[in-house]
């Protein structure tokens, strides 16, 4: 989203709008073999990963220890569910 400059340059909007498509295909794939609310627990907790990692290494974003804490307790907490 930052890229895109509030959808101002085309090449990140378009972007941006065929990793959601994408995203949402297989959220709609994972549906078939998870729980609804599991499903949608795993995939927000990926996706916060994900963006995190990303923006730590695209923008050399820091994140403080209580930051880091909360980022593993929701990866904790998907692995758990995925297990579960």
């Amino acid at each position: 989203m930052r890229l895109s400059n509030g959808f101002a340059k085309l090449l990140p909007s378009v972007s941006l709008f065929v990793c959601y498509a994408v995203s949402f295909i297989f959220a709609t794939m994972a549906t078939k073999y998870l729980k609804l609310a599991v499903m949608y627990a795993v995939w927000s907790g990926v996706g916060i990963i994900a963006i995190t990692l990303v923006d730590l290494m695209l923008f050399h974003e820091r994140i403080n220890s209580i930051e880091a804490l909360g980022l593993i307790l929701i990866l904790a907490g998907s692995i758990i569910l995925r297990i579960a």
